[in-house]
């Protein structure tokens, strides 16, 4: 399995088994090419793990990490290695989206609204909120929206935190389209901005 790097996929040998993924952390964007693996100590994991449970406590749909391991390499910094459960069997939403019809577009919409709106309840911003980072579970109403990369998650609050994670996707679904070709409309985008701001 590939992320950022690659994840390890493994049963832990509880009865019943215990399905997992192991990854190492690392720097995203421009920031990766020079430092790679290495974090300032105690680096991101505990923060992760912290994130996921307040995450999960609102409700939010986010892989539960179970635990954590921080290797010490030199001076201030160090590796970590995060073990989540692993999710069902799904895809990302831009994979998602290739596969689905019209009806199924619908859904996938409503399943992403829903999590822009837990989101924006827990007041929490995801600096990172791309198409990529939201896996999809499930078909038809059954759909449910998963966030991943939940180190890059901080919790602000205030208002404008629903438009922050909104503009973040929509920035995503145009990249997509416009680099890739994904037919991720700008109605497409309208009709999402209507279904993340409804009951709230």
């Amino acid at each position: 399995m590939h992320g950022r790097a690659v994840i390890f996929a493994v049963d832990l040998p509880t009865f019943p088994p215990t399905p997992v993924v192991v990854r190492r952390n690392r720097h995203g964007g421009l920031l990766g090419a020079l430092t790679g693996e290495y974090f300032l100590a105690p680096t991101r994991a505990p923060f992760e793990l912290a994130t996921s449970l307040r995450l999960a406590a609102a409700g939010i749909p986010t892989p539960e990490v179970i635990a954590y391991g921080v290797y010490p390499v030199a001076g201030m910094f160090a590796r970590s290695d995060v073990m989540t459960r692993r999710l069902p069997a799904g895809d990302d939403l831009p994979a998602a989206w290739k596969k689905s019809n019209s009806d199924g577009h619908e859904a996938l919409l409503v399943a992403v609204a829903n999590l822009l709106k837990a989101l924006a309840g827990a007041g929490a911003w995801h600096a990172d909120l791309n198409l990529k980072n939201i896996y999809i579970v499930g078909s038809g109403s059954a759909v449910v929206a998963y966030l991943l990369d939940v180190d890059r998650v901080t919790f602000p609050g205030g208002g404008d935190v629903a438009g922050r994670n909104f503009s973040r996707v929509a920035r995503s679904a145009r990249k997509w389209r416009e680099r890739w070709g994904l037919a991720f409309s700008e109605d497409d985008l309208a009709r999402l901005a209507v279904l993340a701001r409804e009951n709230i």
